[in-house]
């Protein structure tokens, strides 16, 4: 119970500081510096090869977070099929696969997080909800790329 007062605490402080333009130490995402993905001088990389697997605990993030900037400058929208990841490059389109329920979403990489220990990808609350995630809070989950293919007949469903 202490964790969750902890975390909501902390969301709660980031919204005042965002609303307030970035008081109390706090970077409003509008103005924070995009990472540059495959450029080896922070967090994010190149692509993985074919194969790549990744798996771990998905949450979601929605309503508090709605037409904010994310790490790569475009606003979110909880309603498109999108994730957080810590290192893929932005644009990275990734199948998220639950491992309770077999469900798969294909999601395109826009922002930087989970800012969470311990888990790999925040999903967009329309993702969320194609796996069933949304009750839940966090699931178990995998990775793996998804081909323009895939991610076009995904958003056809």
């Amino acid at each position: 119970m202490r964790r969750r007062v902890v975390l909501w605490s902390v969301l709660l402080a980031a919204a005042q500081a965002r609303a307030q333009g970035g008081e109390a130490g706090l970077v409003p995402v509008a103005q924070a510096e995009p990472e540059t993905a495959g450029s080896g001088d922070g967090p994010a990389d190149a692509v993985p090869g074919p194969g790549w697997r990744e798996r771990g605990e998905a949450s979601w993030y929605g309503l508090v977070f709605q037409g904010r900037r994310t790490a790569s400058g475009e606003r979110f929208d909880m309603q498109r099929l999108t994730a957080a990841h810590p290192s893929l490059p932005f644009g990275t389109r990734v199948r998220v696969t639950s491992l309770r329920n077999g469900r798969s979403v294909v999601v395109r990489i826009n922002d930087r997080g989970p800012h969470t220990g311990g888990r790999i990808i925040d999903l967009s609350h329309a993702a969320a909800r194609r796996i069933g995630l949304l009750a839940l809070g966090t699931k178990d989950v995998e990775l793996t790329l998804a081909s323009e293919a895939e991610a076009a007949a995904d958003a056809g469903r």
